[in-house]
This record gives structure tokens, C-alpha cells and sequence, in this order.
């Protein structure tokens, strides 16, 4: 499942943890999918060279890349 901006729940509030792990997020972990999140993955992804997901969403590739690198919340 694809998470992307306006997305809300227990996945994206996971998503902004692991992004927290590695510095990329620093907001709130309420859950809830905003601009700040989709810029996070946006950095990771172009970091990471990762192109098989769309800039800013939080697909398999981009989640199986960042779930190997982060430890679960």
C-alpha cells in the first residue's frame, strides 16, 4: 500500500519514526501525512537513488529501503 500526502493512521505515524531515526523528520508524530513528510521521503529517496516510487510517496521500494536501514517503533 502507497502511502502519500493526506494520509493518515498507524503506518504514516511509523513512516515519520523511521524517518526520525535517520534525521530526515523532525515533526510531530501524530500520523498524519503532510507536506513535511512528503518532503522527508522526497530527500530520502534522492539520497538513496530510489526511483520506483513517485517523489514524496511512500511505496515498496522506498518502504523496503528504509525499513533495512531503521529499526521498527
Amino acid at each position: 500500500m502507497t502511502l502519500r500526502e493526506g494520509d493518515k493512521g498507524a503506518r504514516v505515524a511509523e513512516l515519520q519514526a523511521r524517518l526520525a531515526q535517520l534525521y530526515l523528520y523532525i515533526g510531530e508524530r501524530d500520523g498524519i501525512y503532510t507536506s513535511q513528510v512528503t518532503d522527508a521521503v522526497s530527500r530520502y529517496q534522492w539520497a538513496r537513488g530510489l526511483r520506483d516510487d513517485a517523489p514524496g510517496e511512500y511505496g515498496r521500494q522506498t518502504r523496503h529501503s528504509l525499513e533495512s536501514e531503521t529499526t521498527e517503533p
